[in-house]
């Protein structure tokens, strides 16, 4: 079992936390100020952690824009050094932000569950996380994942940001079109609580599909090629949602596999002006 220290007691350094230690490992906690933290943790306070000479490994769970500065303050410390490992929890950025503690010469890398944080306990067991950064850091980020439960995936150099921005496209619009389809559902008369049983069913069944074929769960007119009705859809729609109706709709044919007589049909009808645009 790894001696792990975390700097930043918000929901994913407590989350964190509370799962390296429930696995065995030994945890330390620092934040800027006293606050309550769960049972079995304690909390250290200050400018720097007094503990780093403890630890092997040093997980900095702040905010994007505080990393290189929590990674500044470490390295002036002196307390840093070649026998570390110092990982940051942020989806979107890489091991670059760490490089105030280059000089000391501790490995530097990243690691990112793949899930939100919530306040209570947290099941990690089966989430994915993504880990990069260098070699020393990445085998001991895989293996302190795996420990609670995790699964970790190494990302490629300089893959960091386009994994992120594939993470929002999945989770974070995905409620956007909920909320596009709830409105055109209840633009339809159908009662708000209704709207959102059926949706959520609907979507619930297409990441099962998903699950089983990939992109080859895709159904609908635009997999079947249906002209018209998609012509009705482009109808009906107000100008702001048929906009994204359109990009949707031509993205979505490059997965369709049409023959190309229909495909291009489709492409015409997408990109043809209704009266009053």
């Amino acid at each position: 079992m790894a001696v792990v220290g975390i700097v930043g007691p918000g929901r994913a350094g407590l989350g964190l936390a509370g799962a390296l230690a429930r696995a065995g490992h030994e945890v330390f906690l620092h934040g800027r100020s006293p606050k309550p933290v769960p049972g079995g943790l304690s909390l250290t306070t200050g400018a720097v952690p007094p503990w780093l000479d403890r630890v092997a490994i040093v997980i900095l769970a702040v905010p994007d824009d505080a990393v290189t500065e929590v990674a500044s303050r470490l390295a002036d410390s002196g307390a840093v050094g070649a026998g570390h490992v110092v990982l940051h929890l942020s989806g979107v950025l890489d091991r670059g932000v760490l490089s105030p503690l280059a000089p000391t010469g501790a490995a530097l890398g990243s690691l990112h569950p793949l899930r939100s944080f919530g306040s209570g306990e947290e099941n990690l067991e089966g989430v994915f996380a993504a880990v990069e950064g260098d070699d020393r850091a990445v085998e001991r980020a895989v293996d302190l994942a795996r420990s609670i439960g995790l699964r970790p995936f190494r990302l490629g150099p300089g893959g960091k940001a386009r994994y992120h921005a594939g993470a929002v496209f999945a989770a974070n619009f995905l409620v956007t079109l909920y909320a596009r389809a709830e409105r055109l559902f209840r633009d339809a008369g159908i009662p708000s609580g209704e709207a959102r049983a059926a949706l959520v069913a609907l979507m619930r069944g297409v990441v099962e599909n998903l699950a089983d074929r990939g992109a080859g769960a895709l159904t609908g007119p635009l997999a079947r090629g249906d002209v018209e009705t998609v012509r009705l859809h482009l109808e009906a729609l107000d100008p702001q949602d048929r906009l994204l109706y359109r990009v949707l709709s031509r993205l979505t044919l490059d997965l369709a596999g049409l023959p190309e007589a229909r495909r291009q049909a489709l492409e015409r009808l997408l990109d043809e002006r209704l009266a009053g645009e």
